[in-house]
């Protein structure tokens, strides 16, 4: 892997940095290193680094802000690319925003609230980056990206650039064409939002953040909500009369608020986690005949 550093670092493409941890990078804090971590500093940059990781045939793995997402201890084996700094570029144009896969969700919906743009007041407190809000069709609070995204600017893995239109994106629940016909990268979005009353909106999503923080455990290490809801079930709900709410394997709790969410309780691993997921689906299926799908994304 020093060659390829050699080669990314000759083409500044941004940070690059080998055997990185990647539990910095998760917010469930679980994940060993990345043979090769990479940063890149822009639509260029990221291009040219997929260029030459492709060039080297060595397996690629893209993050966001690492939400919903659970590494194994052992690590990555190849390149892992953090959408972050260098892909958080905004721009204006009016009621329309085009913004980069790395820019937090979080932020970005407190900064259009205050300037009185109305539409992400469902994502004040989702912990993700645009790029991984378009891919997995993130929501809340009965809306979700595809009810504002007008198109997305994908790389492919052959380096060409499209964008695509919200019909092309294929969005459905928790969805998009990138996880099945179509695999890419988001690099950008644009997002069509409306006018509206500063003070309305930013109440409005003070109520959804003072609500997330009543009830889901984002004061402790977790990766968000661990399941799909299986409509017209409620995940969290089924979890929670099956009688597994506080259920612990290793370092690895279900939460005492939400039962869809698991948190780190300090010494948790990939393997506790997943022995947990086991268990939960295993109860379910037993006790309500009903398959349990997750929502996470489990790296094997």
């Amino acid at each position: 892997m020093e060659q390829v550093k050699h080669q990314l670092d000759k083409h500044q493409v941004g940070k690059v940095t080998l055997n990185e941890p990647l539990n910095k990078y998760t917010t469930i804090k679980i994940g060993g290193p990345a043979d090769i971590f990479i940063e890149p500093d822009g639509i260029e940059g990221l291009k040219k680094t997929i260029s030459i990781l492709g060039q080297e045939k060595i397996p690629i793995r893209v993050i966001g802000r690492g939400s919903n997402l659970l590494i194994p201890d052992e690590g990555i084996r190849g390149a892992v690319i953090k959408m972050g700094t260098g892909m958080d570029h905004i721009e204006e144009m009016g009621s329309k925003i085009r913004v980069g896969a790395g820019y937090p969700l979080v932020k970005l919906a407190t900064v259009m609230s205050r300037k009185g743009k109305k539409g992400l007041a469902f994502a004040g407190g989702i912990p993700g980056s645009v790029g991984g809000a378009v891919y997995m069709n993130a929501g809340a609070h009965g809306s979700d990206i595809s009810n504002i995204l007008t198109r997305a600017h994908i790389l492919f893995p052959d380096g060409t650039l499209e964008w695509l239109s919200n019909a092309e994106m294929k969005f459905s629940y928790r969805t998009s064409v990138l996880q099945s016909e179509r695999k890419g990268y988001c690099v950008e979005a644009e997002l069509q939002l409306e006018e509206g009353d500063p003070d309305t909106i930013t109440e409005e999503m003070k109520t959804y953040k003072d609500y997330r923080r009543k009830t889901q455990p984002w004061s402790h290490p977790c990766a968000g909500s661990i399941f799909r809801n299986p409509l017209p079930h409620y995940a969290g709900k089924l979890v929670e009369e099956a009688g597994l709410k506080g259920y612990q394997i290793g370092g690895a709790k279900i939460s005492d608020l939400h039962g869809n969410f698991i948190v780190n309780t300090g010494t948790a691993t990939y393997k506790d986690v997943i022995c947990l997921i086991q268990h939960i689906k295993t109860v379910i299926k037993e006790k309500y005949h009903v398959d349990m799908q997750t929502e996470v994304e489990i790296v094997s």
